[in-house]
């Protein structure tokens, strides 16, 4: 009497799998009205950059290299952003230190401070650099009377306005990697009588060493593509404030195919920034 349960048993299995099947097949089919906007998306960000590539002038593009304008914005453009990746280290390291280590009394509105330039509009940057650091700004008159500093339309303005702009991206870089730091360590040390100055050289350092050079890679290519702030705190003069971003600027004016070779040795520097850091802002996990 209870021989007929297992083929009962044995119908309902297939009924099940027959089930499922359609299921994964709903499941695994392209949802075209996702997959044709994500399309027109890529389109939208690539044809750009391959209209770029086409109609560059590859013929003629060592000899446009090497033009003494081009060498000098090249060389101006490295350094200055060079020294403004080292003051942002100087600066940044122990300020993302203070925020992701320290609980003080507003220590969100200081953070969202320091993030503000990522948002503000960089010619609004540069006009808030005047008020402040130009000669007749808050800190820029004494400065000028007391050390006979000037910052504004110099070489050393370029540094600032870059700084100003690239530093949040150096903060926000070391305080994710200070917060996900093992503070064991830190605190074995301290044990061990180690100084707070000692547990960071010896400890911290090493283990967030990999979020500072993600950082410190991020903030020299924000300063080497600056062109709002600099322009407007610095200027645009050649040879002293006339950085890559504004030799293409003025390039595309009066000789866009030189606009175009300049603009091609920024896009290889960003293809180099993203492949050493691929493994940290491109990789899926």
């Amino acid at each position: 009497m209870t021989e007929p349960e297992p083929e009962r048993a044995d119908r309902a299995e297939p009924e099940a799998g027959s089930a499922v099947r359609p299921a994964r097949q709903a499941a695994g089919r392209l949802p075209w009205m996702l997959v044709l906007p994500a399309l027109a998306g890529l389109a939208f960000l690539v044809l750009p950059l391959a209209g770029l590539l086409i109609r560059a002038p590859w013929g003629t593009l060592l000899e446009r290299l090497t033009e003494p304008q081009v060498l000098e914005a090249l060389r101006l453009s490295l350094v200055c952003a060079t020294i403004a990746t080292a003051l942002c280290l100087v600066f940044g390291v122990p300020l993302a230190w203070l925020l992701a280590r320290v609980d003080f009394p507003g220590r969100r509105v200081v953070r969202a401070l320091v993030t503000v330039p990522l948002v503000l509009p960089p010619v609004v940057g540069g006009v808030a650099l005047l008020l402040v650091l130009g000669r007749r700004g808050l800190v820029g008159q004494w400065l000028e009377s007391s050390l006979g500093i000037t910052l504004p339309f110099t070489t050393a303005g370029v540094v600032v306005a870059e700084a100003f702009v690239a530093m949040p991206f150096l903060v926000i870089s070391v305080e994710g990697a200070l917060r996900g730091a093992d503070r064991r360590f830190e605190e074995a040390a301290a044990t061990l009588g180690a100084s707070r100055w000692t547990v960071f050289r010896r400890v911290t350092l090493p283990l967030i060493a990999p979020g500072v050079v993600a950082g410190a890679v991020l903030c020299w290519a924000r300063a080497l593509g600056e062109f709002g702030a600099t322009i407007t705190f610095a200027g645009n003069f050649p040879g002293t404030t006339r950085t890559m971003p504004l030799a293409v600027y003025l390039a595309l004016e009066t000789e866009p195919e030189a606009a175009i070779v300049l603009s091609l040795v920024l896009l290889a520097v960003s293809v180099i920034i993203l492949a050493s850091l691929r493994d940290r802002w491109v990789s899926s996990p």
